[in-house]
C-alpha cells in the first residue's frame, strides 16, 4: 500500500523505503546516455538520499540556457513546402513544434510569480514572461502576443514551478517532477556515477519502470549534488537505443536575475490578444501527481503509475475540439478504431469520435480500453 505523503512534499516520497530496497537497476545500464561525468566526486548518497535532495530543494532565482532534443516520432511540423518558423504566440500549433527537433531557451527566474522563457528559434523569438498575476506570450515571426491575467489561486506557492516553460518546452526541474510522480513501488532505482552538467557536479538518479504496459523504457536525472535543482532529465523509449527526449542545462547562474528581465511591453505594431482564463486553470496532464485530480471530478484516471490514463469528457468545449481544430494536430492524428490518435515515442493521445480525449504514457491499446470502459 501506498503511504501517504507529508504535507507541503513531493507525493513520491512516501515511496521512499520502495525505492530503496535492493530492486535496482545495474548503473550501467544507462550509463551511455548521461552527461560527461563529474571530476570531483560526490559524497556517496543512496537512492533514497538522491530522491529527497531533489524533494528538498529551494532554488526558486536562476538564470541560464536550456537545450531541449525531442525525437519522438512527430512529423517534421508545419508539412514540407512551408519554411520551418515559429507559430503563433500561445497556439497548440506552437507546443508541437517544441516537441519535434531541437530547441534552446533561455531562462530566468525570481521567486513564485517571475519568470521569463526565450526559445530562440533559427529567424525568431518566441518569449512567455510572467509578472505577478501577468503572463505574456510573444512571438517576433509574426509580431504577436497573448495576455493572460491569473486568478488569484495561481498565486499560491504550491503552483510556482509550474511557471517555468511553456507546453513543449520543459525544464528539467518541471519534467522531473512529472516523472518523479510516476516512482512506485514497481519502479527500479538506482544511482549511478557522478556527471557535470553546466559545469555543475551532478548525482545520476537512473530509473526504470518495471512494467511492459508502459511506453518509457528508462529515465535518467542529473541532480545538482549541492542543491538539489535537476539540472538534466533524458527519457528513452522502452526498447530504444538512445534517449527521446532530453532537456538539459548547458549554462546556469544561481544568482537572482535583473527585475528588468520580467517586464514586458508589446512592440509597437504587434497584434495583441487577450486569453480568456480557463475554467479549469490547473488541468492535470499525464505525468502529474493523480491526486492532484481530486479537484477536478469531470477528469477520469485509470491506472497508477506509469499505466495512469487521464481521459476528458465529451463535448464542442473539450479538449479534443480544440486539439483537432489545429490543422498541424489534425495532420499528425491518424485514424484509429473510434477516433484519432496521435502516437509519440513517449505519449500516445486518442481523440474519441464523441470529443473525449484519452492520454497517457502507456500503448494505444490501453487508451481505447479506457475510453471503452468510461463510457
Amino acid at each position: 500500500m501506498q503511504r501517504a505523503s507529508t504535507p507541503g512534499r513531493r507525493p513520491w516520497l512516501g515511496w521512499l523505503p520502495a525505492v530503496a530496497a535492493p530492486v535496482v537497476i545495474a548503473a550501467g545500464a544507462l550509463v551511455g546516455s548521461l552527461p560527461a561525468g563529474a571530476s570531483n566526486p560526490l559524497p556517496a548518497k543512496t537512492p533514497a538520499q538522491v530522491l529527497e535532495l531533489v524533494a528538498s530543494h529551494k532554488v526558486d532565482s536562476l538564470s541560464g540556457t536550456i537545450e531541449q532534443s525531442a525525437d519522438l516520432g512527430l512529423p517534421e511540423l508545419p508539412a514540407a513546402g512551408k519554411p520551418s518558423a515559429p507559430a503563433s504566440a500561445g497556439s497548440v500549433a506552437s507546443a508541437i513544434e517544441l516537441l519535434t527537433g531541437k530547441h534552446t531557451a533561455r531562462i530566468y527566474l525570481d521567486g513564485k510569480d517571475n519568470a521569463r522563457v526565450q526559445v530562440m528559434d533559427q529567424l525568431a523569438e518566441r518569449d512567455i514572461v510572467r509578472h505577478g498575476s501577468d503572463v505574456w506570450f510573444y512571438s517576433s515571426k509574426d509580431n504577436t502576443a497573448a495576455h493572460l491575467a491569473l486568478p488569484a489561486d495561481t498565486q499560491d506557492p504550491s503552483h510556482s514551478r509550474d511557471r517555468q516553460g511553456e507546453p513543449g518546452m520543459h525544464s528539467p526541474d518541471e519534467l522531473a517532477r512529472q516523472l518523479l510522480a510516476k516512482v512506485d513501488a514497481s519502479t527500479a532505482v538506482s544511482v549511478g556515477p557522478d556527471v557535470s552538467v553546466a559545469g555543475r557536479a551532478a548525482y545520476n538518479l537512473l530509473i526504470e519502470p518495471r512494467t511492459d504496459a508502459t511506453l518509457v523504457g528508462k529515465v535518467a536525472i542529473a541532480v545538482d549534488g549541492e542543491n538539489g535543482l535537476p539540472l538534466s532529465v533524458q527519457v528513452t523509449a522502452r526498447g530504444a537505443g538512445g534517449p527521446a527526449f532530453v532537456s538539459r542545462f548547458t549554462s546556469l547562474s544561481l544568482d537572482a536575475p535583473d527585475a528588468s528581465v520580467f517586464s514586458f511591453t508589446p512592440p509597437p505594431g504587434s497584434t495583441i490578444k487577450e486569453l480568456p482564463v480557463p475554467d479549469k486553470p490547473h488541468q492535470p496532464v499525464p505525468g502529474h501527481d493523480p491526486a492532484a485530480m481530486d479537484h477536478h471530478p469531470d477528469v477520469s484516471v485509470t491506472g497508477t503509475g506509469w499505466e495512469t490514463v487521464v481521459g476528458t469528457p465529451r463535448g464542442s468545449a473539450s479538449a479534443a475540439g480544440q486539439l483537432l481544430q489545429d490543422p498541424l494536430l489534425a495532420q499528425a492524428a491518424v485514424a484509429v478504431p473510434g477516433g484519432r490518435l496521435l502516437s509519440t515515442a513517449l505519449l500516445n493521445v486518442l481523440i474519441t469520435d464523441d470529443g473525449r480525449v484519452f492520454a497517457g504514457m502507456v500503448p494505444a491499446e490501453k487508451l481505447q480500453s479506457a475510453a471503452a470502459a468510461a463510457q
